[in-house]
C-alpha cells in the first residue's frame, strides 16, 4: 500500500513538473549511493547497447532561376538558379534501448524515475542552505532546490 501511494506522487510530480530535478528515487537511500548505482547501470547499458552513430545526408535542393518575359518574348534572368546544399544530421537509433536498459537496471535495484518541481522563491530564500544527504519521503509537498555547486535539496513545504 505505502509503495503504491509513492508510486503516486512520484507520477503527479512527472506530470505537473516541467523543471527542477530529473533523477532516479528510493527514500533512505544516500546521494553517493544514489549517484553510484545510477553510474553503475548507465555503464552497464552502455556496455550493453553501444553507440551506433549513423550519418545521414539529406540531398541537395535545385532552386531554378526566374525569369521575366516582356510582351515581344524576350525574357531575363531575374535571378539565377543555385543550390541548397543538403543537410547532414547525425543519430544514434540505440540511444532509446540504452535509455530503457538503463532504467529498468534502476528499477531493479528499488529506484522509480521522478521529476521533482523546483520550489518557489519564498521557499528558497527562507530555508538555510545544505544539501541533501539521504533521500527523504516525497509528498506532493516536496520540492528541490538547486545549489550554486551542483548539489540538491529537497524540501517538504508545510
Amino acid at each position: 500500500m505505502k509503495r503504491s501511494a509513492l508510486f503516486l506522487v512520484l507520477v503527479g510530480f512527472g506530470i505537473v513538473a516541467c523543471g527542477g530535478l530529473e533523477t532516479y528515487y528510493r527514500p533512505g537511500v544516500s546521494v553517493s549511493t544514489l549517484n553510484r548505482d545510477t553510474d553503475a547501470c548507465k555503464v552497464k547499458a552502455l556496455r550493453d547497447v553501444p553507440p551506433s552513430t549513423q550519418v545521414r545526408r539529406y540531398p541537395p535542393e535545385y532552386i531554378p532561376p526566374v525569369k521575366e518575359c516582356d510582351a515581344d518574348g524576350v525574357c531575363t534572368v531575374v535571378r539565377v538558379g543555385y543550390f541548397i546544399p543538403g543537410e547532414i544530421v547525425t543519430f544514434d537509433p540505440n540511444d532509446a534501448l540504452r535509455k530503457r536498459v538503463e532504467n529498468q537496471c534502476m528499477a531493479d535495484k528499488g529506484y522509480l524515475p521522478v521529476s521533482i518541481p523546483p520550489c518557489p522563491g519564498n521557499v528558497v530564500n527562507t530555508v538555510p542552505a545544505r544539501a541533501t544527504k539521504t533521500l527523504p519521503d516525497l509528498t506532493p509537498n516536496s520540492c528541490v532546490i538547486r545549489n550554486k555547486n551542483g548539489t540538491f535539496q529537497i524540501v517538504t513545504r508545510g
